[in-house]
């Protein structure tokens, strides 16, 4: 797969323009479904990403693509560490979770 360019609110892969979030799963792309995280958007201010949502775990890599910063709700965190699954944040910027600058924050 090759991703060409992305901005707040597009991104572009393999030729293909998505307005919309997107999961990729096993080279498949779909739209992401954030109906079943909406329940946290008052106390985040947004859609979180959260365990409610159809996440693909048949992985060893998940990557969270984001411009910003992304808000977790602290279960899917702690899914992911009990899957032994490596995750990673993508910053437009191309700084990565480790990097101190805007961190994603976990409610708890």
């Amino acid at each position: 797969m090759r991703f060409e360019d992305f901005t707040f609110g597009s991104i572009r892969i393999d030729g293909v323009t998505y307005e919309h979030d997107v999961v990729i799963d096993r080279g498949w792309v779909r739209k992401r479904k954030k109906k079943p995280s909406k329940k946290f958007r008052d106390e985040f201010g947004h859609t979180p990403l959260s365990l409610e949502e159809k996440i693909p775990w048949q992985c060893r890599r998940l990557v969270v693509g984001c411009p910003w910063r992304i808000d977790l709700v602290a279960s899917f965190e702690r899914n992911v560490t009990m899957r032994y699954i490596e995750f990673g944040i993508q910053r437009k910027n191309g700084r990565n979770n480790n990097s101190p600058a805007t961190p994603p924050t976990i409610r708890h």
